[in-house]
Order: C-alpha cells, then sequence, then structure tokens
C-alpha cells in the first residue's frame, strides 16, 4: 500500500463514505477505510483525527468564511443582511457536491454520535457569528439572536436541498428562508 500519495483525503473520504452507507458508521473501522481506499491507516492519521472528521473535516474553513463574510458585510448592513452574506458563502461552500451531501446528510442522521457533532457545528457556527457581529457593534442579545437565525435558516435550507432528489440552487434557498422568517417575525 501507498505510504503517501496525492489525493488521500478524497480517497479516504470516498472510501470512508461508501462504508458508513454500505455497513454503517459504527460498524467500520480505520483499517477497512484505510484499505478500501488502497492507503495505510497511518496515512488516514495523518489527514484526519478520527473517522468521524472524515465527515466534518473543514468545518474551520466554513465557519472563517462566514465569520470574514460578516466583517466585510458593508457597514450600513443590518445583522440580518450581514448574516445573509455569511449565508451566501455557506450555500458556495456546502453546495459544491449535491449527491456527495445527499449522502453525508443520511449517514449523519442515521447515528446520534454524527447528529450530535453536526449540531455542535452548528452551536459553534452560532458563536462565531455572533461575536463577528459583536465586533461590528451588533450589542446581545441583538448578535446572538441573528447570527441563531441564520444557522436556522442554514439548517432549513440545507435539509431540504439535500433531500430534494434535482439539486435546486442552495443559495436562493437561504436567502427565500431568510426572507420567510423576516416575514415570519413581520406577522
Amino acid at each position: 500500500m501507498a505510504r503517501w500519495e496525492a489525493g488521500a483525503a478524497g480517497r479516504f473520504r470516498e472510501a470512508a463514505m461508501e462504508l458508513y452507507a454500505e455497513r454503517g458508521y459504527e460498524q467500520t473501522t480505520v483499517a477497512e477505510i484505510a484499505e478500501k481506499a488502497g492507503l495505510t491507516a497511518r496515512t488516514f492519521f495523518r489527514h484526519f483525527t478520527d473517522k468521524r472528521e472524515v465527515l466534518f473535516a473543514g468545518s474551520s474553513d466554513l465557519r472563517d468564511g462566514m465569520v470574514t463574510a460578516v466583517r466585510q458585510a458593508p457597514a450600513s448592513a443590518s445583522p440580518v443582511s450581514a448574516v445573509g452574506e455569511a449565508l451566501d458563502v455557506a450555500a458556495k461552500f456546502l453546495g459544491r457536491d449535491h449527491a456527495m451531501s445527499r449522502r453525508r446528510h443520511a449517514i449523519i442522521m442515521a447515528n446520534p454520535e454524527l447528529l450530535e457533532r453536526e449540531l455542535i457545528k452548528m452551536a459553534t457556527l452560532a458563536t462565531a457569528l455572533a461575536a463577528a457581529l459583536g465586533e461590528r457593534g451588533v450589542p446581545e442579545p441583538d448578535a446572538g439572536l441573528a447570527a441563531q437565525a441564520g444557522i436556522v435558516v442554514l439548517q432549513v435550507a440545507f435539509r431540504r436541498w439535500v433531500e430534494s432528489e434535482a439539486p435546486a440552487d442552495l443559495a436562493a434557498g437561504m436567502r427565500d428562508g431568510l426572507a420567510r422568517l423576516q416575514t415570519v417575525i413581520a406577522r
């Protein structure tokens, strides 16, 4: 087996997704993932801290991109508009591969440990967005409310997107969700 190979992270990710879907997350070992990828378990651990991280790699990139979008929103932007900028970044990041996202979502929904990790990731995103809004001068609880609302919109739009058979425009779904939320609040 190869010790180090270009594209290894992607090969591990694909092998893990196949095995998780076929056997289940809990029944799949790192050794099996490595074997299916044609690489070693040692190489796996150079890319991922554990088998769970195969599904969550890139979370810090998503968070950083969303926080940067809030920070760079026009000074005149409302807190919700600044969060909307962050949702546009999230849509670009998350909306790249509908089929892979559908598989990942199904695997996470089928496992309580993974679902808990996903919820922690969303809470971490909300905290980071609230902090970025605070840097813009948005006081609490407004910053927290706007950030949490943005995460709810992200979750609802993403779920609708991955549960649809044909990929739609995730960014449009997020913008629509944000507009719907504002309409519901105004009632």
